[in-house]
Order: structure tokens, then sequence, then C-alpha cells
């Protein structure tokens, strides 16, 4: 499975590009000179914004303070230290050997031939129950089951998983969206054709009488009009087009030489905005945002995947932690069966109904609760086959997956600093609240130049040829002795620019908005690797003290079984306390298996807080064509997939 992303950003080059791009209208005018710089170089990225301003340090500074003012106290303690606990099962002074015998009472280590010892006796003969008594399907069978790893797990929903399928098209679709906008800069070929016939009657005036000029004008005329233009960088626009033009008069008592008269020209003109929409910062600036778009979806995809991941190692150890509860209560269920069975028979000697109906009693709820355990196995496959969306595990399938790893009991070293680092240069929310800053920006830089008044250049060159024939037209236009030059300034001002100012005044909003969202992301990154860190630590230890606590509850039962071999007669008293010491070490049991599985939980949504799940496992994310942004100061977050895959 493979993703990627070949794309880099940062809060600098961001920042960097606010600097360059944002300008200030009152400190610079270009002249015509300049204008025509911009055409010479109108192929290159060209002519910037003509605003300067000084640059974006305040946003700058806000973006730095956001990050380095919550991992300031945590400069001092920057080394990495190791999860430890103290072993408390050393200070129960258990001989080794009972241990060993405790083990098999309880624990992942059980023994159902230890826990049945006494009913084996009594039938030699009778058939061991399954080691995991797993519900029958809703069609009645007995399930299939399906042994699965976590690697599989994860990798089955990193491919077929449909959130992720849904995500994964998103790039594809922004990508279109930047070649459209791109697009907008392509040449444009174009074609005007007309045909025109005039007959229109004119006033003719008289002097002496005598009628001087023509009463009609009368006339046939074929135009065709070929070129092509294209939009600059700069903001302009440049197009180059030849007319042909086929005239011929028809009036009465007027002649034309030539007549009928063939005219061509050949136009260069060059449209260029000198104040608003001036530079490569407005007309590139859909082109930009609709690349940052794309990263975003790029980001959102990353995101999709280590929160499905995460979910799918999340129901993963939920499968195995409601498999173990489904192997403790069958055996507390076998065993209450086991002393009920004591005390039946006992009822002619010291038992008493009232006991073997207590007895009973309690038996039958371990009953219920095992009818429980074995739908919360059913319901944590379920759980985990919906995220897989595995073709060979379909959810209406009789298949009942079923855990083939055990929680890891491992400790691991970590730095909070460290971990803070990892989570602000990794995390997908952290990316895509830099490229709303961005996007704010570059919607403030248009909005500033929408401030400026309108005032638009024309450069325009026409070459002219006439001639009574084809041939002799274009003779003479390319002989170049008829030319036309024109340069024209175009000025309009709104009296109050009122929507101006408002849209500035938005644009700078906004921008602030997201530049406190992007604190706002900070903080809650950095409270996800806190709150994930605690879990681990706590879980961790709990696993040690929950141990104990059921080696101990193992040992009470095996001293009282032993007890009851050796010199405690079966009375119904006896075997009452029996039946709760059984209850109190499933509950230890229990509770040992939770440990381990929140232990292993608070593992994977820790790594999913710092944004390294698809590297934690081995999943290279890759997404080609999507342009790099330049890295600044190696503070901010990047997109280097290198280091948070």
């Amino acid at each position: 499975m493979g993703y990627s992303t070949h794309s880099r950003t940062s809060a600098p080059a961001f920042i960097d590009r606010l600097a360059q791009s944002t300008r200030s209208a009152a400190r610079f005018v270009p002249s015509l000179a300049g204008l025509a710089v911009c055409a010479w170089v109108m192929f290159s990225p060209g002519c910037s914004s003509p605003l300067r301003p000084d640059p974006a340090d305040e946003l700058r500074h806000s973006i730095y303070q956001s990050t380095t003012r919550e991992i300031r106290e945590l400069q001092a303690y920057s080394e990495a230290t190791a999860l430890s606990r103290e072993d408390r099962t050393t200070r129960m002074q258990i001989d080794e050997r009972f241990r060993a015998e405790g083990e098999k009472i309880g624990g992942p280590n059980a023994d159902i031939r230890t826990i049945l010892k006494q009913t084996l006796e009594n039938d030699p003969n009778r058939a061991l129950p399954d080691a995991l008594p797993l519900a029958r399907s809703l069609a009645g069978r007995q399930p299939r089951t399906v042994a699965l790893t976590l690697e599989r797990a994860v990798r089955q929903t990193a491919q077929n998983n449909l959130n992720v399928q849904f995500s994964r098209l998103a790039p594809g679709v922004q990508e279109s969206q930047v070649v459209a906008a791109q697009a907008a800069f392509d040449w444009l070929f174009f074609h005007n054709f007309q045909w025109n016939s005039t007959d229109q009657p004119r006033t003719s005036p008289s002097i002496g009488g005598s009628t001087v000029g023509v009463s009609s004008d009368v006339r046939q005329a074929v135009e065709g009009t070929t070129g092509i233009r294209k939009r600059l960088v700069t903001g302009g626009q440049f197009t180059v087009q030849h007319l042909f033009r086929y005239s011929d008069v028809e009036t009465d008592n007027l002649f034309n030489r030539p007549d009928p008269a063939r005219d061509t020209n050949i136009v260069l003109q060059l449209d260029q905005p000198l104040l608003r929409n001036f530079g490569s910062d407005v007309a590139l600036a859909q082109v930009r945002i609709a690349k940052n778009m794309e990263r975003d979806e790029v980001q959102n995809l990353k995101s999709t995947l280590i929160q499905n991941i995460t979910d799918a190692e999340v129901a993963y150890w939920s499968l195995v932690q409601a498999q173990e509860n489904l192997k403790i209560v069958q055996r507390l269920f076998l065993r209450g069966e086991e002393v009920a069975e004591v005390i039946r028979i006992r009822l002619g000697v010291d038992a008493k109904p009232v006991q073997y109906t207590e007895a009973l009693s309690r038996t039958e709820s371990r009953y219920n609760t095992l009818q429980r355990a074995q739908n919360a196995v059913a319901q944590a496959s379920d759980r985990l086959k919906v995220l897989m969306n595995d073709p060979e595990f379909t959810i209406a399938s009789d298949v009942q997956l079923l855990s083939a790893d055990y929680p890891i009991d491992e400790p691991i070293q970590f730095s909070l600093l460290d971990a803070i680092e990892t989570a602000v240069a990794n995390r997908p929310e952290v990316q895509r609240a830099l490229l709303s800053i961005d996007n704010t920006s570059i919607r403030q830089i248009v909005a500033a130049s929408g401030l400026l008044p309108r005032l638009d250049a024309r450069l325009q060159m026409q070459i002219n040829g006439l001639g009574g024939s084809t041939h002799g037209a274009y003779h003479d236009l390319t002989t170049g002795n008829n030319y036309d030059y024109l340069i024209g300034l175009n000025f309009e001002q709104p009296i109050g620019n009122r929507e101006a100012e408002a849209t500035f005044r938005q644009r700078r909003l906004e921008r602030s908005q997201a530049v406190i969202a992007y604190r706002n992301t900070i903080q809650n990154v950095i409270s996800e690797i806190v709150v994930s860190l605690r879990n681990v630590v706590t879980n961790y230890n709990l696993i040690e003290s929950t141990r104990a606590a059921r080696v101990m509850a193992s040992e009470s039962l095996r001293a009282l079984e032993v007890e009851e071999d050796l010199t405690q007669p079966k009375t119904a008293e006896f075997l009452s306390v029996k039946l709760s010491r059984q209850e109190s070490l499933a509950q230890a049991e229990q509770e040992e298996i939770q440990a381990l599985a929140d232990y292993n939980t608070a593992l994977a949504r820790l790594h999913a807080a710092l944004g390294t799940s698809l590297k934690r496992n081995k999943i290279y994310f890759d997404v080609p064509n999507v342009e790099p942004v330049n890295v600044g100061m190696p503070i901010f977050p990047t997109w280097n997939e290198d280091a948070g895959k």
C-alpha cells in the first residue's frame, strides 16, 4: 500500500511569500518603461505586485510564538525518559512452585485441565469444552473462524476502508482545479467572421440648386479577424491579431480607388493594469489557492488514513479483550457448575436445598455473563470487518474474526518536548491550519490591490496594408510603410471606495481568524499529546498492579483448593467462599486484560497524536504531482513525509 506526498510546506514559506507579495500603494507607481519590461518578460513569472509594504513581521511572530511559548518551559527537560514500574508481586513471598500452579489456575496461561481437575477425576471420559465458546451465527450455524494479525487488519483498512477510498479521490479532484486555474494563462486562439450589406440613405447638401454628394450608401463588406491572446502573470493581456477586409462600394456616382478594396492589418496590443490588479500576486491568486486546496486534500487524506488505522488498532485490541474476557467468563462458569454439582451431591449429607439453589443462581448468572461475552466478541469482530472492508470477510458472512496477536507489555522512552515537536511537524491538522493562513493571506493581497484606483494602460502598434487585390494588399502590408501607434490610459476611482475597503477589512479579519485557528490547533495537538502520554504511563503501571492482584487472587483460590483437598470438609459455607474467590479471580483477570488492552490502545492513540501512525505501521504515504513549497525555518512543520510516515 503506498501513499506519499512530495509537497512540502511551512509557515515561514507562507510568511516569506506574504512579505514579498503584500505591498503598499503609496510607495510606487510604475512607469510605461516598467510596463514595457513586463511585456518583454511576459513568459516568465514576471513582475510582482507594485504594493511594497514592510514584511509581515507581526504575522510571522504570531505563528512563531504559537509553538515556542508552548515548549519554552520544556527546553530544560528535553532528555527522554523510559517508563518504569515497581514489581508488586515480589512482596507477596509466594513460593515459585506455587506461583507456577497459580498461573495454571488464572491468567493468560490458565489450563482448563487444572480448572476441571476434580470433574475429570470423577468422569475421565468427559470431553474438554471449546477453548473459545463462540455464539452461533445468525444463520444458526457454528461460525467459521479466521485468525487475524494486527498487521493484516491495519493494511486491509488502509487499502479497502471506504472512508479512505473516498478521501483518496479528493486530491485528484483538486488537481483538476489546479489545471483549470493554470489554464487561464494558456494561449487563446480566436477568429471572427462578419459579412455586412449596407444600403443606407443619406442626406445630401445642395449648393446653388445642385445636389452635392450621394443620396445613399450602398456597399458590401466581408471581414475576418484571426488572432491569439494570452493572459499575463503581470495581470495584463497580450494580443496578436490579423484582420482581412474585403469591401465593394456600389453607391451611385461614388467612385473609390481601389474598388473593390482589400485592406489588411496586424495588431500587437498590450493591456496592462498599473495599479489595481497589477502583478503576479493578484493574477496568480486563484492558482495558488487551488494548489493549496490540493495540498489540503492531501493532508485530509493523510488524516483519514491515520484516523482509520487508529480505529482499526483500537478495534483489534477490543477484540483481543473480548476474546480473553470470554475465556475468563467460561472458566468462571465451569468452576461454578463444578461447585454446584458438589453441593447437589451433598444435599443428603450437610447441604440444604436453599444452599444448592443459591449455587445454581450464581452459576446461572455466570452463564448469562457468558452469553454477553459471546455477543461482545461477535460485535468486536463486526466492527473490525466494517473498518477493513475486506471482500473475504463481509459483514453479513458467518466468518468470526479472532485475534492472532496478544497485547505487548513493553516500556517506551519519550520526551514531551520531542513529542510536541514531532506532532507539530507531522500532524495533518497543523499543515491544514497553515494552508488556511496562506489562503486568507492571498485573499488579503487581492483585497489590498482592490483598494487602489484603476489605472489601465494600453500599448498598441498596428501595421496596415491596402490593395485592389489580395496580393497587393499583403504586399503593401509587408512593406511596412503604414504604421499606427496608440498609447492610452484609463483611470477609474469609486468615490468613497467603500466596497473595496469593506472587502479588505473582511480579508484582514479572516486572516486573523486563521492565525487564531492555527494557535488553537497547536494547543489541541499539545493537549492530545499530554493526555495520550499520561494514558500510556497510567496503563503501563496498571498492568503491573492488576497482574499482582490477579496473582494474589490465583494464590488465594489455589490455597483454598489445597485446603479443600487436604483437610477442609466440603460444607456449603466453605463452597460459598470458594465461589466468591472464583469471582474475585475472574474480576482480577478481567482487569488485567483490560489494562493490557488499554495500554496498547493508548500507544495507538499516542502515535495518532504524534502523526506517526503511518510510519509505525510501515505505510509509505506518497501522493505524486503535488507541487512542493520550499521550507523556511526548521521549527515549523514541513510536509517532509520521510520524518512522519
